[in-house]
């Protein structure tokens, strides 16, 4: 498996961790919790294998900057939750960010 591989289920876990937070309700809720600590652990078990072949601060950039956005977009289905125009702009600048790490930068080794 590739780094970039690892790294998608790195991301998609990490959004199912954070997302199930809200249900934990004080951690009286067994899946959610279940989400959460699953989540983080092949979260920062496939980040650790990510940084083997991609280095550390793009991959955290990639990891948090989209985990960020994703976040962002399920909470607005799961939980209701609407991003006024600024953080909708912010968000647009993390994911340009990522596009420019991702196009241009040397360290992402292509």
């Amino acid at each position: 498996m590739g780094g970039y591989l690892y790294l998608a289920i790195a991301i998609t876990a990490e959004v199912i961790a954070t997302t199930s937070m809200k249900a934990l309700d004080g951690f009286n809720k067994p899946l959610p919790l279940l989400l959460v600590v699953v989540g983080y652990a092949i979260s920062f078990w496939m980040l650790s294998l990510v940084v083997k072949t991609i280095p550390v601060g793009v991959a955290y950039a990639v990891w948090a900057g989209l985990g960020i956005v994703l976040v962002s977009i399920a909470a607005g289905f799961l939980y209701q939750q609407r991003l006024d125009l600024p953080a909708i702009l912010g968000m647009g600048l993390i994911v340009a960010g990522v596009v420019v790490i991702q196009l241009f930068s040397q360290s992402v080794g292509h």
